[in-house]
């Protein structure tokens, strides 16, 4: 049986907690569902020294390893981060140690990965140079400012640049693993651990485009919460706000009052982000026209398409394919 791949999490003092810990997860998770036959993740986690390291949260964690002491041999090369927060800004840390340590590092590895502000670190040693990458929002201006010959994108959950990727703030880590499990072993498999992780399914987005579902945290109603479910189900369908309301048995008036109160949305508006997010799926994991895109996601037409994507993502259904596409889905079909 083939060797499991191995990770390699670059940690210090000071470190963001789930950098380490939420890729390590995912990777194991995944090994644990591959199960005993198929080679899956090994993780270590590697600092200055071996041994007990703090992280910013004042949890411990043991180093594996020591930097010096990683060899050859390493599948992927994870470098986690840490933002200064005191004297009232917000600074990425570049810890010098794991930075002089980084350049020969990588040149070992097959991929590269800076979490979160971990692409700073990526940055300071030339890693991202000619790229595009992207980073926690909070210190994403200073990325641009810091390196002006990095292409910095503050949106992306994450960005994969050939073997070096990056990605968002805290938890887009999780997203990131997760892609690289996808990469490694399908996208079927990768979604099994969203599933064991009790995540929410979903491929790169923006830091400013999260799912619709879990952007709404108004208390629980059945009936709103029976009307979303089958607004997802039937979304090529004409709606307006008038079948929606006769549904629930309201007039226009009270169903509007009440659906904003329960989601903080408008049913028009709501109606358009879940529009766009099954829009954004469609493009990420088919292959599937525009027009038939417009059509089965209830926005009608392709201007329609386009006018929705450029006034919510900035971008165009075409740039959004280009850069967010799913290997599976962009692979060319055989007989």
């Amino acid at each position: 049986m083939a060797e499991p791949s191995r990770v390699v999490i670059a940690a210090f003092p000071g470190v963001e907690l789930l950098d380490v810990t939420g890729p390590a997860e995912v990777f194991s998770i995944t090994s644990r569902l591959l199960g005993p036959d198929k080679p899956g993740y090994r993780v270590e986690v590697a600092a200055a020294r071996a041994g007990e390291l703090q992280t910013s949260g004042g949890v411990r964690l043991v180093a594996d390893v020591a930097l010096d002491a990683v060899g050859g041999g390493v599948d992927t090369l994870l470098v986690a981060g840490a933002m200064d927060m005191s004297a009232g800004r917000v600074r990425a840390v570049v810890d010098p140690v794991v930075a002089g340590w980084l350049p020969e590092a990588a040149t070992r590895a097959r991929r590269v990965a800076g979490l979160c502000a971990g692409a700073h670190l990526l940055a300071a040693v030339g890693l991202l140079d000619g790229l595009t990458a992207t980073t926690h929002w909070l210190t994403a201006g200073q990325l641009a400012a810091d390196h002006p010959r990095i292409d910095v994108d503050p949106d992306p959950i994450f960005v994969r640049a050939g073997r070096v990727w990056t990605c968002a703030g805290v938890t887009a880590v999780l997203d990131l693993a997760l892609a690289m499990v996808a990469e490694d072993h399908g996208q079927a498999l990768a979604l099994d651990v969203a599933r064991a992780m009790v995540m929410y399914v979903k491929r790169p987005g923006g830091q400013s485009q999260f799912s619709v579902p879990l952007s709404l945290q108004a208390p629980a109603d059945e009936r709103i919460d029976g009307l979303r479910h089958w607004i997802h189900n039937h979304l090529a369908e004409d709606l307006p706000v008038q079948v929606l309301a006769d549904r629930l048995h309201l007039s226009v008036r009270h169903f509007s009052r009440l659906f904003r109160r329960r989601t903080g949305h408008t049913p028009t508006d709501y109606l358009e982000a879940v529009r766009l997010e099954a829009a954004r799926r469609l493009l990420e994991e088919s292959d599937r026209s525009l027009p038939a895109i417009a059509a089965d996601t209830g926005l009608g037409s392709v201007e329609t398409l386009h006018r929705t994507f450029r006034n919510r993502l900035g971008t165009t259904p075409a740039e959004y394919r280009r850069r967010f596409r799913s290997p599976e889905a962009a692979a060319p079909r055989t007989a």
